[in-house]
């Protein structure tokens, strides 16, 4: 089972990386196929847009098939062919239809690993098994920063994506040869998503999951270039040290909101401190947007680690699922957080957008934005202070 966990981690080191690659790849995109920044939002956008999409149907597999064909299929054909695509691209088109198969071939990669844990692992064990794998695989939005750009100087963009299809094609075949499917649980053909929504405990947990990772994914994967840039003129060395901290925050978050729940005996109020804090910076950053920039890259960095309590909110809706929903259950979850990051992913760059045309410095777009993270993340607290508590 160790052996295919690590394949699984692999998997999600890639998943973190092709959510984040595009940014760096977009000039080369644009000299050699004329791609702009709304064709790349596009297809990053419709990353996310499918990998929520696909988390039904994969929590379905999960709980009837098993992780083992679940993860290695999808990987091979989504992950692999849609590196393969990006690799021939003649046009944008082409990379927006790359990017769907990516969030295809992605999209069960984490949620495997979760469906071992939750299946053969202790109960009290899984938020910190949770935050370790989403800590390592943060290493994959690190890789799509300044590595890759020196992979692509290198041997090119095309080059590099022919690399990663072999490495996506590769791992694959390690998660069919390893991965082994936990004991199958009594009922695991009865039941649907619609009984994990019959649990009252999950609505007042699934409004905070929607909100929680989309200002730290956001910012990090689409704002903080342009913030950087527009407001405090900085050029392509500081903004990469900037998201470098940032992304360095939060892997750090994930280690470390991962035992929490061990060491405070409680997940609700470890999550609900965490993304009060979270909130907290995003409306400093709203107030400071013209301020010292090391003050403000501070403040980014809090947003990253206060924002990664996506392990242990996974570990305490978990704890309200029945054995034999365990797939769906994780992967409701986890669709809900997806689904939240990628809709704020086009409704912030309409909300920049209207405020750009009238706003007196450019810091105004970028405060109106922290803002309404802010805000999102305060109302998703105030519905989840109300939820019960549940520990292993």
């Amino acid at each position: 089972m160790q052996a295919g966990v690590i394949s699984l981690v692999l998997a999600y080191v890639l998943s973190q990386f092709y959510r984040a690659f595009l940014a760096v790849l977009a000039p080369a995109l644009e000299a050699d196929l004329g791609a702009t920044p709304a064709d790349l939002s596009c297809a990053s956008g419709m990353w996310f847009v499918v990998f929520a999409a696909m988390q039904i149907p994969v929590g379905a597999a999960l709980d009837r098939v098993g992780p083992r064909r679940t993860a290695s299929v999808l990987f091979a054909l989504g992950g692999a062919g849609g590196a393969l695509v990006c690799a021939l691209a003649q046009s944008p088109l082409h990379i927006v239809f790359g990017m769907v198969l990516l969030g295809i071939g992605c999209s069960p990669v984490l949620m495997a690993s979760y469906f071992i844990f939750a299946r053969v692992y202790p109960a009290a064990v899984f938020g910190t098994l949770a935050g370790v794998v989403l800590g390592i695989g943060s290493l994959g939005n690190v890789a799509s920063s300044v590595p890759l750009a020196w992979t692509a100087e290198a041997i090119g963009w095309r080059g590099t994506m022919f690399a990663l299809a072999a490495i996506s094609l590769t791992i694959a075949g390690l998660i069919a040869a390893f991965v082994k499917d936990p004991p199958r649980a009594e009922a695991d053909r009865r039941g649907s998503v619609l009984d994990i929504l019959k649990i009252p405990a999950m609505w007042l947990i699934l409004p905070l999951m929607l909100v929680n990772y989309a200002p730290s994914a956001g910012t990090r994967g689409l704002w903080v270039g342009p913030y950087m840039a527009d407001v405090f003129a900085a050029d392509a060395a500081r903004i990469g040290l900037v998201s470098l901290v940032m992304g360095l925050a939060m892997i750090a978050g994930n280690f470390v909101y991962g035992p929490l729940d061990r060491w405070l005996g409680t997940r609700k109020w470890g999550v609900l401190a965490g993304n009060l804090l979270g909130a907290l910076a995003c409306f400093a950053l709203a107030g400071l947007t013209a301020g010292n920039i090391w003050i403000v890259t501070v403040l980014l960095a809090m947003i990253g680690f206060f924002g990664a309590s996506f392990p242990q909110m996974i570990a305490h809706g978990r704890a309200f699922f029945p054995a034999h929903l365990t797939g769906r259950g994780v992967s409701l979850l986890n669709l809900f957080v997806i689904a939240g990051v990628g809709a704020m992913q086009f409704v912030t760059g309409r909300v920049h957008a209207a405020r750009a045309a009238v706003a007196e410095s450019p810091a105004d777009p970028y405060a109106t934005l922290f803002g309404l993270y802010g805000a999102l993340l305060l109302a998703g607290v105030a519905i989840y202070a109300f939820s019960r508590d549940r520990t292993d």
